[in-house]
């Protein structure tokens, strides 16, 4: 029978055989730097090329081909408690006229807003005038009145938030949608 200090021995040589196998299949698996690097990643390659008729930008006759046409006068402003047309609304409104009368299928609505300041439904009866204001330029420009509709939402949807005159008069507009 062995002694334990034989045991003990033996043990202690496995111990160190294991790690060194361990060791060295760790070694054989670890990655080597290649010689040659990849090259540096470019820009980014599409596989597909677009078809040459294929646009760029929105559909045109769309809400969003109107709203790019019209960068920003596709909103007229009115000042406290009036619903009256000045010169720059009729220049914003007259481009949207050009903008409806090249697209003759194309239906609009023209939202009227107030701002915050007095009741509900002073504020719904004048973003209605306003709305109606808008309409009725658009339609002694040539538009056909069938093609519009009007909507009041009065204070209830305002565009700049603040008890200021510079969120009011934000607010106090009449907006043009065109309908998809």
């Amino acid at each position: 029978m062995p002694s334990s200090l034989s045991m003990s021995r033996n043990l202690k040589s496995g111990s160190t055989l294991l790690l060194v196998a361990g060791a060295l299949a760790l070694s054989a698996c670890a990655s080597k730097a290649p010689k040659e690097l990849p090259p540096e990643p470019g820009p980014a390659r599409t596989t597909t090329q677009p078809d040459s008729g294929e646009a760029l930008g929105p559909r045109p006759g769309s809400q969003a081909d109107f709203a790019a046409q019209m960068m920003g006068d596709d909103t007229i402003y009115f000042d406290t408690d009036k619903y009256d047309i000045d010169a720059m609304d009729q220049q914003a409104l007259a481009k949207q006229a050009q903008w409806l009368m090249t697209y003759p299928e194309k239906r609009a609505t023209i939202e009227g807003h107030a701002d915050e300041r007095g009741t509900r439904e002073y504020n719904l009866a004048l973003g209605e005038r306003r709305a109606n204001s808008a309409k009725n330029y658009l339609i002694s420009l040539g538009v056909a009145a069938s093609r519009l509709t009007t909507l009041s939402y009065g204070k209830e949807r305002p565009v700049a938030l603040g008890s200021n005159e510079q969120a009011w008069a934000q607010n106090r507009r009449a907006v043009t949608v065109t309908i998809d």
